[in-house]
């Protein structure tokens, strides 16, 4: 397809996600429709056994808006799960702006049908038979139309249950024509799918979701109407308590306010300058109404092209409202000029502006020469001052205008003749003086003066590079994001341990309000995300880039985790990506890379992000037993899947509620699914129709990931080795120190007494 830039794939367990990055300036509804069309093309090379692909247009602009955490007393995790996927989600994805919604922790409920594998094997009956007949009898068909009575009737196939104990009561049959209660072979129970996410609020487990708005959203405006929706859901569930984790909408309103009170101050501080050289109140007050007249234009054009008052456009404006006077000022002061000439204000608007008409305008014309061009700068940068030099432009244009036309005309109405003793007197001051003495010799030595000039350009040509270079300012938000990545092999368990220690360490820190902490991050149990939100700059002395970097050399002690610190557009702050045909050699360079910049002084916590190695148990098919029982490879993953994880839910039962449809998930009883024996004696059907073990046709071992995996877990046992050692050294020194303290309390208390 024409305008791709990048395409990125990561594959998980069970699901594959591909980002297809286009060139900037390229239609996206039309690149959506092309990559839908490509995606077509191919569905026939693609295993048939998958969900279709689902092709959706990312319109999510930075990081999640807000984060929230939901609790209620009347309520479990599946019914809270619900409650946000359901009714909490609809109601915001209703809100103008918001794009997506997306849970934090808890689960989808389903019905759970825990196999017993003795039962299964003993009744000569596999999961996979179980989950389809289950599929094709738990299921209220449509069967066509009829006419009745002079009446056209709809006609369905009633096969659903009612409730839980009739499904349990569902006959299946046997292969000898024989049939069994699906309790007679499995436990029934209405909860939950397996919970692969957890989330913590300050230690306490909560469920949480966050808020993303669409690209080209004000942010503001949504996080209103998100406050809005929230406040008119608590009114109708008082039972639900739903508590702002951070909202990003604080800062930008906080930026927003620093930014108008520096305007303001600006305009007032440009003012008063023209008031003290100026020394005349009367062309004060036409340099004021200038300077509003030349801004409000600038407004305008900002809503004509669709502008908001964001960081970029608010920086345009106060950089420009000391440059909107300077067309008024040569104006008035020309005036002035005239007047101590004894012309009448009228005529000496006229003659002063008419003299130096092709100056202003050239003035303006340089302005606008240097800032416009930043508005058609290409590329991510382009994308960011595009307002900025259009900003710039309109103001300074308008300020022309306001210059030409409505300055002469202040000053021919509010200005005054000058009278003939004070015009002798006037600019005759000290300064004055100074300056056209350092003026003469500057023109009488004009050589000097264009070399000093020119060394003091180079001068701070030089300078440049010492100065630090990024592309945005490292802001203070209030709030911190760390990914963090365990070893591939770890359980939801050991990475919710793992967050709960590291949120722990973190709540120590005095500048910390509250740790908002998620174990499994899409669809990865060894991942999680951490959010911290800071108080109050005013309640804290230390910014947040001071706090990263302290906790950055906190979390660097615990043993077996990647971490990363994340932006404000939830990105890292350097990514290089290395490509290469030869696993091997990409690896050693990935590492060479590393310890080369490791070496820099500005840069820390360097990682090399490759996949780590995860255990694997591998099932290979025994060629000639499994072509003589007529056992495919595919028969037996369709088995396995089913035994370990259920079936997808395209393919499994539903089961209706009065209100929805919830999965019937056929799986083999926990204990039974992690045990490798079990795996080996389930039975699979073979052509003839006839069991076999799975066993006599097929072995099962670790993969190659194993050796790796190993290697990773003794170095994983030798750090926890040693964070025993360190652990019992500092048990063993707390004695003596309580021992210390002892004799130090005992002798200040004697020398009290004494």
């Amino acid at each position: 397809m024409a305008g791709v830039r990048h395409i990125t794939s990561t594959i998980t367990d069970g699901s594959s996600s591909t980002m297809v990055e286009f060139q900037l300036g390229v239609d996206t509804d039309r690149a959506v429709n092309d990559v839908r069309n490509a995606i077509t093309q191919i569905r026939d090379d693609l295993p048939q056994s998958i969900s279709n692909p689902v092709v959706e247009r990312v319109d999510v602009e930075g990081g999640a808006l807000a984060y929230y955490a939901v609790q209620s007393p009347d309520m479990n995790q599946t019914e809270l799960s619900f409650f946000i996927d359901e009714t909490l989600s609809r109601r915001l994805l209703s809100q103008a702006g918001v794009q997506q919604v997306k849970r934090l922790g808890g689960e989808k409920q389903e019905i759970r049908v825990l196999l017993d594998a003795a039962k299964l094997n003993a009744y000569s009956i596999t999961a996979e038979q179980v989950s389809q007949q289950l599929a094709q009898t738990n299921a209220d068909i449509p069967a066509g139309r009829t006419q009745l009575d002079k009446l056209e009737q709809s006609v369905r196939v009633l096969g659903s249950r009612a409730d839980v104990a009739a499904l349990a009561d569902v006959p299946l049959s046997l292969p000898d024509n024989q049939k069994v209660k699906l309790s007679d072979l499995a436990q029934i129970e209405d909860g939950h799918a397996e919970i692969r996410s957890l989330t913590r609020l300050n230690g306490r487990e909560v469920l949480g979701f966050n808020v993303f708005r669409a690209k080209g959203s004000s942010d503001t405006v949504v996080a209103q109407n998100v406050q809005n929706a929230l406040a008119q859901l608590q009114k109708e569930y008082p039972n639900v308590q739903i508590q702002e984790v951070y909202n990003s909408v604080d800062a930008t309103q906080e930026n927003y306010k620093v930014a108008m009170d520096t305007l303001l101050e600006g305009a007032a501080l440009t003012v008063l300058v023209v008031f003290l050289f100026l020394r005349n109140w009367r062309a004060t007050v036409v340099a004021g109404v200038a300077l509003v007249l030349s801004i409000l234009p600038a407004f305008a054009v900002m809503h004509w092209l669709g502008y908001t008052l964001n960081s970029i456009s608010l920086l345009a404006i106060t950089l420009v409202i000391g440059i909107l006077v300077d067309d008024a000022i040569v104006e008035i002061e020309n005036i002035e000029q005239h007047l101590h000439m004894g012309k009448r204000p009228f005529q000496a608007a006229l003659d002063a502006s008419d003299a130096i008409g092709f100056s202003v305008v050239a003035i303006t014309a340089t302005i606008v020469a240097v800032f416009l061009p930043v508005s058609f700068v290409g590329g991510t940068v382009g994308q960011y001052f595009t307002q900025f030099g259009t900003t710039v432009s309109a103001a300074v244009l308008a300020s022309l205008l306001v210059a030409r036309l409505a300055t002469p005309l202040l000053a021919a109405y509010l200005l005054r003749p000058m009278q003939p003793e004070k015009a002798a007197k006037h600019g005759r001051g000290r300064l004055k003086t100074l300056y056209l003495h350092a003026l003469e010799k500057a023109l009488r030595f004009r050589k000097t003066t264009c070399l000093i000039g020119m060394a003091l350009l180079a001068g701070s040509m030089v300078l440049v590079p010492l100065l630090p270079t990024g592309f945005l300012p490292k802001g203070d938000t209030g709030m911190s994001q760390i990914n963090i990545q365990l070893p591939p092999s770890s359980t939801l368990q050991q990475t919710d341990d793992a967050l709960r220690r590291i949120a722990q360490t973190l709540r120590r820190y005095d500048e910390v309000a509250l740790v908002f902490a998620t174990a499994g991050s899409d669809g990865e149990i060894a991942k999680g995300e951490i959010l911290v939100r800071l108080k109050p700059h005013k309640q804290r002395t230390m910014s947040q880039k001071a706090f990263e970097d302290k906790a950055r050399d906190a979390l660097a002690q615990f043993a077996d985790i990647r971490f990363a610190f994340r932006n404000e557009t939830a990105q890292r702050e350097v990514s290089i990506l290395l490509t290469g045909s030869n696993p091997q050699l990409l690896e050693q360079t990935a590492n060479t890379l590393k310890s080369q910049m490791q070496g820099l002084s500005a840069v820390k916590n360097v990682q090399v992000n490759a996949p780590l190695p995860k255990s694997e148990l591998q099932v290979k098919l025994r060629a000639d037993e499994a072509a003589k029982m007529g056992v495919t490879p595919q028969a037996v993953g369709k088995l396995l899947r089913i035994a370990t994880v259920g079936d997808t839910d395209a393919e499994s039962a539903r089961f209706t509620f009065p209100d929805r449809q919830v999965p019937v998930r056929v799986v083999l009883e926990e204990k039974a699914r992690n045990d490798l024996a079990t795996l080996r004696r389930l039975q699979i059907a073979s052509n003839s129709g006839s069991l076999v073990a799975l066993e006599n046709v097929a072995s099962l071992h670790f993969g190659e990931g194993a050796a790796s995996l190993e290697r990773f877990d003794r170095e994983r046992r030798n750090h926890r080795r040693r964070a025993r050692a360190s652990e019992r050294v500092a048990r063993a020194a707390k004695p003596a120190r309580r021992r210390a303290h002892a004799r130090l309390r005992r002798r200040r208390i004697h020398e009290r007494n004494v």
